[in-house]
């Protein structure tokens, strides 16, 4: 078997081994992504179910909290394969866990992972907590698919179409369609092992990015004309932020996950390093997504304020009020080290 490239160094040999022989050894595996699954959780976790069907293994799949599959991601093949979380095995044998840096953020499946005897973390957070037993953690994989993606080859799964298709949703998403830094020639040529096996890019971007009821528009409206643009804040490279109400979305009868991209229209403004977007849930809690450009590390302040991610995507929840928040993330961006582009 061939090892496929990455940044396989960053995870040592004997965890692979320990990985593979647990899951090989287990009379059934349960896997379990991070709550409200974007496109790199649910699509690596559905696609490690098809490869441990084509195994012959028993296994239990499913994510915690609010057990709705996102509008843009319920085209994806193995959705079939999910399993509420009211169902799932209270002391697990062996738990896999998804895209998720730290036991919280499993919800209410963590209490599951407490009582696992195995518990295998797949990620790519720098700020992954190691919660489990056995760590596959690279924080330079561009995503959790491409660490799914070589656990796959090591028990010996060839890659079908619809494993692919989820496994390169969660590479496609991650990198922001081959946008952001972390997109590397590997990625490209993981891009295209994928691709090989029939994916249609363009549909696949069809669904996730270029689709929306009409009542999204004036949601969007909305957010837009209600932004604030703070250009002192992060050492004067700005921050701009909004909110989304439920107000807002109840006009329009807008589902709440339907607002993942807002935040990727904000990000655009020249004038701020740093974007903002405060998205109230159906529960009155508000879902706070932030992006850098790339000279100040969001992940940092979303850290400090509970939540985690990734130096240029980070998010948090927020159980307060917003201004408390606001105040609090000029604070924090005040005093996080900006870097220096040459």
């Amino acid at each position: 078997m061939n090892s496929p490239p990455g940044s396989t160094a960053a995870i040592a040999a004997d965890a692979w081994e320990r990985a593979v022989a647990s899951i090989d050894e287990a009379e059934t595996v349960c896997l379990a992504c991070h709550v409200c699954p974007d496109g790199d959780a649910l699509g690596s976790m559905l696609a490690f179910a098809q490869a441990l069907r084509v195994l012959g293994k028993p296994f239990t799949a499913s994510f915690g909290d609010v057990f709705v599959v996102p509008r843009i991601l319920r085209f994806l093949p193995g959705l079939d394969l999910l399993t509420d979380p009211g169902d799932y095995p209270a002391e697990p044998d062996v738990m896999v866990t998804f895209d998720a840096a730290s036991r919280d953020r499993l919800g209410s499946l963590a209490a599951n992972a407490r009582k696992a005897r195995e518990v295998i973390v797949l990620d790519h957070h720098a700020s992954n907590t190691r919660f489990g037993t056995t760590h596959l953690v690279d924080p330079g994989a561009a995503a959790t698919a491409a660490v799914t993606e070589r656990l796959i080859d090591r028990l010996g799964v060839a890659l079908t179409h619809d494993m692919a298709l989820g496994l390169y949703v969660g590479l496609v998403t991650d990198t922001g369609s081959f946008k952001y830094a972390a997109t590397t020639p590997e990625v490209h040529a993981l891009a295209g092992r994928l691709l090989a096996t029939g994916i249609r890019p363009e549909l696949v971007a069809r669904e996730v990015w270029d689709r929306a009821p009409f009542g999204y528009l004036p949601v969007l409206s909305a957010a837009l004309g209600r932004a604030t643009l703070e250009p002192d804040v992060a050492g004067g490279l700005g921050m701009v932020w909004t909110t989304v109400t439920r107000a807002d979305r109840a006009a329009s009868a807008l589902p709440y996950d339907l607002l993942e991209g807002v935040i990727d229209v904000v990000r655009r403004t020249d004038e701020a390093e740093v974007a903002v977007v405060f998205k109230e849930d159906d529960e009155g809690a508000w879902q706070v997504s932030t992006r850098s450009k790339g000279r100040v590390d969001v992940g940092m302040a979303c850290v400090a304020l509970g939540g985690g991610g990734h130096p240029t995507a980070a998010g948090f929840t927020l159980h307060g009020e917003v201004r408390h928040a606001v105040e609090r993330l000029r604070e924090l961006l005040a005093e996080i080290e900006v870097v220096t582009r040459t």
